[in-house]
């Protein structure tokens, strides 16, 4: 069998690091065509002296910047990675950029049709209309990274006789403290991830449940499901990655020890399975209990807003994605406390004004105001707190 060739944006970041672990132990099933990082160049050129990709691109170079021309095919920036995304010597490329940066190479790629592993949650919060409708023209497979869609993926065989989808969430850091211990909580405190190994963006979302309110808007565009369909449920031990209702009652759930090169490696395989990275073999004697509980709206109130703007659709979710980015941000910096990330960005959300179906160009540039608008609010915030 012919090797799959595959591409990886955001290869120095932690999906894409997780990524190489996994194609290293399947090197006679994948090459490697193109490495793209950002600012961590030392790390993505022992990346690609490892891999020796065909083409590398480089997010971010300076005056320090080696010269490998010589041995590579070197882009840059944005136009990089969409050069990368328009070969299509690939057969799939793995998104694995954070941020706005991603949705422009998804859709090249899709518009090439090659086959994408998504685990850029920005490209489906901030189009997601317009990247499956492409998807769908183009007939290019859109395969989630993500544990939670990638579990609903494995469990959907006819997405016509599913009746509801159900999202787990491990409850992050503060599942049992209460609004004033959240509200006290600092950055070292909010980053201590009881389960996942993940970057310092998504932990934050993952303290306040906004990475599920993500999930949500996402599941919504990944299988066309309404968002009174879609449910959370907290589920402490982050074995059951989420599942599915079917119309007669029978549930089917996936299940697995919490390590994201299971999802990466499916993602990219699909629709086949290999042997390949096991972090350990799955054991039900070693499970003393599967907890599962509503979340508490009240504690994590990011929840329902993402509801309101998934459903009220067009540019609300960018507004929401771009505001909260940018308190989390603020939030990283030590500017403004945790709690002050939903209050920013519910100010942010319901003094803005929305377009029922932006452009590309219209959300880019709706994201960009918003980015500014948020700012000077965090300024207005430590203002106050000085």
């Amino acid at each position: 069998m012919a090797k799959r060739k595959i591409s990886i944006i955001g290869s120095t970041g932690s999906i894409g690091r997780q990524a190489l672990e996994v194609l290293e132990k399947l090197q006679d099933k994948f090459e490697i065509i193109g490495l793209a990082g950002g600012s961590n160049i030392e790390l993505l050129f022992e990346q690609a002296e490892r891999f020796q990709p065909k083409y590398l691109c480089i997010g971010k170079p300076d005056k320090q910047t080696p010269d490998v021309r010589g041995k590579f095919d070197v882009l840059f920036g944005e136009s990089g990675l969409e050069e990368i995304c328009s070969n299509k010597e690939n057969d799939i490329i793995l998104v694995a950029v954070s941020g706005k940066i991603g949705l422009k190479p998804t859709l090249k790629a899709i518009e090439n049709g090659i086959d994408i592993a998504l685990a850029n949650k920005e490209t489906l919060v901030m189009a997601g209309d317009i990247v499956m409708k492409k998807a769908k023209e183009n007939n290019v497979k859109v395969i989630p990274v993500d544990s939670e869609h990638c579990a609903i993926h494995q469990c959907i065989k006819d997405i016509n006789q599913v009746e509801k989808l159900i999202i787990t969430a491990s409850g992050g850091p503060f599942l049992h403290k209460s609004v004033e211990d959240i509200k006290d909580a600092t950055v070292e405190e909010t980053l201590k991830h009881p389960r996942w190994n993940m970057g310092q963006k998504i932990t934050v979302d993952s303290a306040t449940l906004m990475n599920k309110g993500l999930e949500i808007i996402e599941a919504h565009h990944l299988f066309g499901f309404d968002y009174d369909k879609i449910e959370v449920v907290v589920h402490p031990q982050s074995i059951v990655h989420s599942a599915i209702e079917y119309k007669d009652g029978s549930v089917i759930a996936q299940l697995g020890v919490p390590s994201m090169h299971i999802p990466i490696q499916y993602a990219i395989s699909y629709p086949e399975r290999f042997e390949g990275i096991k972090s350990k073999s799955f054991s039900f004697s070693e499970i003393a209990r599967l907890d599962f509980e509503k979340p508490d709206f009240e504690k994590f109130p990011f929840l329902n807003l993402a509801y309101n703007a998934g459903k009220q659709g067009g540019s609300a979710t960018v507004v929401l994605n771009a505001a909260n980015e940018e308190a989390v941000f603020a939030f990283l910096r030590g500017e403004i406390k945790l709690f002050d990330i939903y209050r920013i960005t519910k100010n942010i959300y319901d003094s803005s004004e929305f377009i029922v179906e932006p452009s590309i160009d219209e959300i880019l540039n709706i994201d960009e105001e918003i980015r500014q608008k948020t700012q000077a609010l965090i300024k207005s915030y430590v203002t106050v707190q000085k």
